[in-house]
């Protein structure tokens, strides 16, 4: 290696320069890549680089390179190298998209299908997930009677504002939806938003308002307005209830709708977009492709989205409704069998909608419904499905899926709502899906043999509104039975697939999965040494500290109850190869009680307890970290004695540890102890043999 090569220049050609990284990260002292092959990684070439302090070689392609404080200004530098710049980076999603993408079998079109619903949708969950839990609150209030939420006039105007809490998140989803697929599709964002709240602007939903009513005779409802100086006709579906308006603009016919809620129109748009946004990046000079891609771009999509895109989408489910429509009326053993099955393709793309009129309709005329019945069986279904996946997240100490499904099933069993189960689970793991479809077929199927089931009022299908379902008995065994069979072929099969499993439970840092090496060790460290090289630097001063007067010997006691280790037996390669610093470890036994081995200064103290970075007044400075990959507990278990700054004691508590919540979350409980300034001595050793107290000597340094 080349003298006069920089060293991040030097750690990029050490893992096999740009074309060879897909992603890069950091923390606070290491450096994160994943690789495309990292096996042309030499890790005796990457630790003679100047200023890195070690490396980690990951499972997988994944390879870790402790830099240490100055971390961000390494990844700053490589960031800003001109063959990183062309290359670009990565984001957290692009990554899982492009694993995704490897994982691909032979429906390759369906996964990308399935793939561009679940990108599209994923990053709302948690805005799906507050708006949905706002909707089962109103579902609770309705089912007890307080308050009728399907009256805007009996619920007055305070309840009418609660309402636009949730609607503005369901009422602008297309526009949120087409920011989503455009940064899918790899085009500008704000284009494709730009193009879907067109039709959602007081401008265009003006088009349909109506001056004068009139009534024809044969043909329905025909409503004739002057706006504009243009004419618009209104028409309504005899089979669903709906309305249909057609403008005349710039001499063509534009069919309007409302817009709010629906879905479908901005994947199918985007899709579009994607092919004429990229056309016109080749065909303009780049210098005017800031201004003339957006601007052509609009031209071109906001007509096609308003005369055909829209309308086509809208159509789509004005035919799936009428279709099982008649259905019923001439199969109904079928309907109810093939209702349940078909939702869980429809509500992604929000086809569903029409099918609500529909229900409305079925109300005002035959006094019930035969629709919501069957559809119940599927969101039962839907949600057996989502509490497999906590039973199995639970399990697995997976904490972002747990609370994930947390969410979505209590929005869908107290509200019925399944879009954050769909969105945020199961579009994104494609075994969930033929799972949940056994169950809607038993639902339906019962349902069916049963003889139907009738709703007396339109409702969310949840917990709370099974009494509107007659009979009351047929509802509640065929919901049962969709919920069960989902639930139990999602346990007892699993929901992800061996890799998607594997990965969980290593991020997780548990099951038979070798888990990431100590995802923060290494950062906790070298956060207790701020002051190392000024030690260094202090040792060969009159006025040292007294352990760093040269040739003398100090001796640090243990900090906790416990047998005593080389530190080369702890499970953890970056403690165990000394990267952050030499020192020795103790494993606890007995009440876990971790105190100060000398007077000093708490100079870092983590919010979650589980490690202390602490200088002591003979000039020693100590990482004291309380098990491994316990800062994943955030803080349970541990009851923190001591803030950072603070002045402690020989013997001080600095916190007390409960090891049956350690030890049941599947974590060890061996702690480290670290000399962080192990440059400032010759010799950093291990003196303790079996057990150790607090208080007794546990390693000796020599100056």
């Amino acid at each position: 290696m080349a003298t006069t090569t920089s060293t991040p220049e030097a750690i990029l050609d050490a893992v096999g320069g740009a074309s060879n990284i897909i992603h890069l990260t950091h923390c606070a002292t290491r450096l994160r890549f994943e690789l495309k092959d990292a096996s042309v990684v030499d890790k005796a070439t990457v630790e003679k680089i100047p200023g890195v302090m070690g490396a980690v070689p990951q499972s997988g392609d994944r390879y870790q390179i402790v830099i240490g404080g100055a971390v961000q200004g390494v990844y700053t530098q490589i960031m800003e190298l001109p063959s990183m710049r062309s290359a670009g980076s990565m984001s957290d999603a692009d990554v899982k998209a492009a694993a995704r993408a490897k994982a691909r079998g032979k429906n390759a079109i369906v996964d990308a299908f399935f793939e561009y619903l679940s990108d599209s949708f994923r990053p709302l969950l948690p805005v799906l997930l507050g708006a949905s839990l706002i909707i089962a609150a109103e579902a609770m209030l309705d089912a007890l009677g307080i308050i009728d939420f399907r009256d805007d006039v009996s619920k007055g105007a305070s309840w009418v504002f609660v309402d636009s809490m949730w609607r503005s998140v369901f009422y602008f989803l297309p526009v949120m939806v087409a920011y989503n697929a455009s940064k899918k599709l790899k085009i500008d964002p704000w284009v494709g938003t730009a193009i879907m709240a067109a039709l959602l602007t007081p401008n265009f939903m003006s088009l349909g308002e109506k001056a004068y009513t009139e009534t024809a005779e044969g043909s329905g409802l025909f409503t004739t307005a002057l706006k504009f100086g243009e004419q618009v006709t209104c028409t309504t579906n005899a089979t669903l209830g709906t309305e249909s308006c057609v403008a005349q603009v710039f001499g063509l016919s534009m069919q309007l709708h409302d817009y709010g809620g629906q879905v479908f129109v901005p994947l199918l748009m985007v899709a579009v977009l994607a092919p004429i946004y990229k056309g016109f990046q080749k065909i303009i000079p780049t210098n005017l492709q800031m201004v003339f891609v957006p601007f052509l771009s609009f031209l071109v999509m906001m007509p096609v989205t308003a005369f055909v895109l829209g309308p086509i989408a809208v159509w789509a489910g004005t035919g799936i409704g009428a279709g099982l429509a008649w259905l019923n009326g001439h199969a109904p053993i079928v309907f109810a069998i093939v209702i349940p099955l078909l939702y869980p393709f429809l509500v992604p793309l929000g086809l569903h909608w029409p099918l609500n009129a529909l229900m409305l309709l079925n109300i005002q005329t035959l006094g019930y419904d035969f629709i919501q019945g069957p559809m119940g069986t599927w969101n039962f279904a839907c949600f057996g499905a989502t509490a497999g996946v906590l039973f199995l997240s639970i399990r697995d100490k997976d904490k972002e899926m747990r609370q994930t499904a947390t969410g979505a099933l209590a929005a869908g069993l107290l509200g019925g709502i399944s879009e954050p189960s769909l969105y945020g689970i199961h579009l994104r793991y494609k075994r969930i899906y033929p799972r949940m479809l056994v169950g809607c077929a038993v639902g339906g199927l019962t349902v069916g043999i049963l003889g139907g089931v009738k709703a007396s009022t339109f409702v969310f299908t949840s917990l709370l509104t099974i009494p509107v379902f007659s009979p009351i008995g047929v509802y509640g065994i065929a919901i049962a039975a969709a919920f069960a069979t989902s639930m139990i072929l999602i346990v007892v099969s699993d929901y992800r697939t061996k890799e998607e499993r594997a990965e969980a439970l290593a991020a997780a840092g548990g099951g038979q999965v070798e888990a990431d090496p100590a995802e923060t060790a290494a950062d906790m460290a070298l956060m207790a040494a701020p002051a190392a090289a000024t030690a260094t630097a202090a040792s060969s001063v009159t006025d040292a500290k007294p352990a760093l007067v040269p040739g003398t010997v100090t001796q640090v006691a243990a900090p906790v109850q416990g047998a005593a280790l080389e530190l080369a037996q702890v499970e953890d390669p970056v403690f165990s190869t000394g990267v952050v610093g030499d020192g020795a470890a103790v494993e606890p036994a007995g009440d876990i009680v971790v105190t100060a081995p000398a007077d000093g200064t708490v100079v870092a103290a983590m919010g979650s307890g589980h490690a202390f970075g602490l200088a002591l007044d003979s000039g020693v400075e100590l990482l004291i970290h309380v098990g491994l990959d316990t800062v994943n507990l955030e803080g349970k278990g541990f009851d923190k004695k001591v803030q950072q700054g603070e002045r402690v004691t020989a013997g001080q508590e600095l916190v007390r540890v409960d090891r049956a919540v350690v030890e049941e979350a599947g974590y060890k409980l061996t702690t480290p102890v670290i000399v962080t300034n192990t440059a400032a001595f010759s010799k950093v050793e291990l003196v303790a043999s079996g057990e150790v107290s607090p208080g007794a000597p546990l390693i000796r340094v020599t100056a």
